[in-house]
């Protein structure tokens, strides 16, 4: 195979934040683009020329068809058609805190029926350190191609953030092959729309590189957490702190706190190094204890809310109006987010619950569905207190510590604000 960075065909399966996003820079690039997924909503809106994710307009959508370039479908049948097959699916947790692959491996199963010899195929889900040489290499050679002769194999991690602004183009691109000629393949696609390619000596090292970075941020932010219940105690303004840490010219980068770290890397990612360090007989310690305070800041919310209404009414009386449940602001992404837990364990007790996102309509909660309400001045009043949980940049902050009895500010998202009289911060 080569030419693979000229003009090609590639399918890339799985439509979500990494997926959609990555087709639409290959179709912006003059590439073929078949988009798979097993979701027929998604790709019913597509079809109609809608957008399901927060960072796409329907101009987008329907520019992401211009030119014939972009075909979408549930059917696998067209990876044969394909130069290129790019897995974009979700990696996330069993209940047990394990490693799911199951959608990782029942994309590669579908796609080997039609794979030939040529393709290129290429994961960009997270996952640990030796899945792609460990479990889906026996997978493509199972129809009786070899990987690094026939077929090739690499592994290059996503790195979207949703909601931030960003040229996708622009991030530099890790990638490893299970053969040099398999990286050379991946790195010569990758060129064609990336302006950096940063190659590393095998699918391992970049998948531990996704993980490093996943870990680096779970660690620093669930420190803050703790440093947070910590600063509590003692009266202190943790973000100021930070602010004026920040003004240190070198040593020192700020991470924030917050109700608890959600979406679908930060939270997830690193319990798939633990799991492997385990099978080594190691034990990841920080990664344990990070994601152990994490997984207690949606309590640690709770336990605020209940102290700050003590002294007006108990807690079972109480009402309280949630802003924002996403798992990060300016997305309509509710994966692994402790805004909903938080909820939960509100309504849990007793709470009379109401929530307002601009990005969400309706949440369900212990299979019980909760409709969004509109941000007004009456029903933030007739509330004992607003709990900002998500700081989208669409909400009148101003208005809600204006007309609040009181605001728990778990983001800092009032910190603009000059009179705090009513304004409590996590």
């Amino acid at each position: 195979m080569s030419g693979v960075g000229n003009k090609c065909s590639i399918a890339i399966i799985g439509l979500g934040y990494v997926g959609l996003p990555l087709a639409r820079l290959f179709v912006e690039n003059g590439h073929f683009v078949y988009g798979i997924d097993a979701d027929s909503k998604k790709i019913q809106k597509l079809i109609n020329r809608q957008s399901y994710l927060s960072d796409f307009t329907t101009k987008d959508i329907k520019l992401l068809f211009t030119n014939y370039k972009f075909h979408v479908g549930d059917s696998y049948d067209v990876v044969s058609a394909a130069d290129v097959i790019i897995i974009c699916v979700p990696t996330p947790l069993d209940r047990d805190s394990m490693p799911d692959l199951t959608y990782v491996k029942s994309a590669l199963q579908s796609i080997v029926p039609y794979l030939r010899e040529g393709h290129l195929i290429i994961t960009e889900s997270s996952t640990y350190p030796g899945m792609t040489q460990e479990e889906l290499l026996p997978l493509v050679e199972s129809g009786g191609l070899v990987v690094g002769k026939n077929v090739f194999l690499a592994y290059s991690p996503e790195r979207i953030d949703p909601g931030r602004y960003q040229n996708l183009r622009d991030i530099p691109k890790v990638l490893g092959g299970v053969s040099e000629t398999c990286t050379t393949l991946a790195k010569e696609l990758y060129e064609s729309i990336f302006e950096r390619v940063v190659v590393v000596s095998s699918p391992k090292v970049a998948e531990f590189t996704k993980i490093l970075e996943n870990c680096q941020r779970l660690v620093n932010i669930s420190f803050m957490n703790e440093l947070a219940m910590m600063a509590e105690k003692l009266d202190v303004n943790l973000w100021e702190a930070i602010d004026a840490a920040s003004t240190k010219p070198y040593g020192f980068t700020p991470y924030y706190p917050g109700p608890g770290i959600g979406g679908h890397c930060i939270p997830v990612d690193p319990l798939y190094l633990s799991w492997k360090a385990k099978q080594r007989g190691f034990d990841l310690k920080f990664v344990e204890l990070a994601h152990e305070i994490n997984e207690s800041m949606p309590d640690y919310v709770v336990q605020r809310v209940r102290a700050c209404l003590s002294g007006s009414k108990p807690l079972q009386a109480s009402s309280v109006f949630v802003i924002g449940v996403t798992y990060k602001r300016d997305v309509n992404d509710l994966r692994e987010s402790r805004a909903v837990t938080i909820v939960g364990k509100l309504l849990e007790l007793g709470v009379q619950v109401n929530f307002h996102d601009p990005y969400i309509n309706e949440i369900e909660v212990g299979g019980r569905k909760l409709k969004g309400v509109a941000l007004t001045k009456r029903y933030i009043q007739r509330h004992d207190c607003v709990l900002i949980l998500t700081d989208h940049s669409r909400i009148p902050y101003d208005s809600i510590a204006a007309y609040s009895r009181l605001v728990i500010d778990t983001r800092n998202a009032t910190k603009h604000i000059q009179d705090r009289g009513n304004i409590v911060l996590l």
